[in-house]
């Protein structure tokens, strides 16, 4: 039998290592190609790898718990088929590759321990900042002021190594007083030969930084907590997640605006189709892509809801990608994206959420599936909440949060006068940075929100 080597595939921009959660087959068990056969964990999704080929699993390299770079063999299959010559160059090309951005990361890696303690790897409008760009940063004086000014030339408007190297050169025209030479002394030759031997090397890649969530010392712990508490670790996701969330807090002036929204109508005619749309299409026929098919349209008619933000410079987002806010079964969250949502029908859209959701709830996603959001749709409904006040997704600059759907008694104009009725009714919460979106743009959103969904018309479903 042909011994097969098992590798950490890639999974997306800035993954470079994964832990080994937790292997579904056992030494020697028969596998089928495309089973399941290890769980992972990465710093944006947990997932699984399934098998290359049908054959015996013959040796596990990487225990669970253990962290592997991308490329790296975790085990070896033992198969009927032969490799060809071409299949094995194919992928030595490709382990060679992976190994190629590891080692890049790893030169990053040796400056990032030089970069002293006090620089944060991001500015505090939110640009993140590169180990090897905060270096240069510290080791020529340039403030986070300056690096807010730098229009960026990477992905999404990241400062690059060649974007501060550029600035250092216009810098160097520029005349130095005895006293700033006194305070800041002239630059090194070790700074020197740093600054020209990063000049000549490819561009950096881009890698997004891991959490660094300080946690609390036992003896804190010890403090606060009484006889008889349980003391919980968080997990890795829930402390990705609490970083995520403060980041938020800190980065954008959060605002929260609401309206209610009385969707009679489209509960009638949703409870009217939804069998007849399970049997014909095979799936459920929830509120949750009639949401986000409304605030797709909505963002379609007011894009400025559709940016970012990087220092003085605004983002506007070509294509409409809606993350739906997901709770996980350990009450952890997370948000896969729907791509293009503008361009999906109501069908569409049904499919694409039930099978996110689907896949969340089981550890499935793929990396890229939870990155990329433009815009972000959270149902507090989903448990029965009125309304709420969520934290903006970074870095997007608004969250819309729909709440439970409710009979309630209201008020109706009708020919003959007003009249008391019973109505279906739901609040609506839009939570948006007041840095760059007034409340006259979110109050018209919201406004074009209610009323997609009070005359809800899917179209071609």
């Amino acid at each position: 039998m042909a011994r097969m080597n098992i590798v950490l595939p890639a999974m997306g921009e800035g993954v470079i290592e994964a832990t080994i959660n937790k292997w579904l087959v056992k030494e020697g068990a028969s596998v089928n190609e495309d089973d399941p056969i290890v769980e992972i964990a990465t710093d944006k999704v947990d997932t699984e790898i399934p098998s290359p080929a049908s054959g015996i699993l013959a040796e596990i390299k990487a225990v669970e718990g253990s962290v592997i770079k991308v490329g790296s063999t975790i085990a070896v299959i033992e198969t009927e088929v032969k490799a060809t010559p071409e299949g094995t160059k194919k992928v030595e090309k490709e382990v060679e590759r992976i190994r190629e951005t590891i080692e890049e990361v790893k030169e990053e890696k040796k400056e990032e321990k030089k970069v002293p303690q006090e620089m944060k790897s991001r500015t505090p409008s939110g640009k993140f900042l590169s180990p090897l760009v905060r270096s240069i940063a510290s080791r020529e004086g340039i403030s986070y002021d300056e690096l807010d000014t730098f229009p960026g030339t990477g992905k999404d408007g990241r400062i690059t190594r060649d974007d501060i190297l550029k600035y250092l050169e216009g810098r160097k025209g520029t005349a130095v007083t005895a006293s700033e030479e006194e305070k800041t002394g002239v630059q090194s030759e070790e700074a020197k030969t740093e600054v020209q031997a990063a000049a000549e090397e490819e561009p950096e890649p881009e890698v997004e930084e891991k959490s660094t969530i300080s946690t609390p010392e036992v003896s804190e712990v010890k403090k606060t907590s009484g006889i008889g508490d349980e003391i919980i670790e968080m997990d890795r996701i829930r402390k990705l997640t609490a970083e995520h969330m403060l980041m938020s807090k800190k980065t954008s002036a959060h605002v929260t605006s609401f309206i209610d929204a009385d969707v009679t109508g489209l509960i009638r005619w949703r409870n009217s189709v939804k069998d007849k749309f399970l049997a014909a299409e095979g799936q459920k026929l929830t509120l949750t892509p009639i949401f986000i098919d409304a605030a797709a349209k909505a963002i379609y008619e007011l894009p400025m809801l559709n940016i970012s933000v990087e220092g003085n410079t605004i983002i506007k987002k070509k294509n409409i990608n809606i993350g739906m806010a997901t709770s996980l079964p350990n009450d952890n969250l997370i948000v896969p994206v729907i791509r293009n949502a503008n361009e999906k029908s109501l069908t569409g859209l049904a499919r694409a959420v039930n099978d996110l959701a689907e896949r969340a709830r089981k550890n499935k996603l793929k990396p890229d599936e939870i990155t990329g959001g433009t815009f972000t749709v959270t149902n507090f409904g989903s448990y029965n909440n009125l309304s709420g006040t969520p934290i903006i997704n970074q870095p997007q600059v608004a969250i819309l949060g729909t709440g439970a759907v409710r009979k309630v008694p209201a008020v109706i104009e009708t020919p003959e006068g007003d009249v008391i009725a019973i109505r279906h009714v739901m609040i609506l919460s839009l939570s948006y940075d007041h840095r760059v979106i007034d409340g006259a743009l979110a109050g018209k959103f919201l406004n074009k929100i209610k009323d997609i969904l009070e005359n809800y018309n899917p179209g071609n479903i």
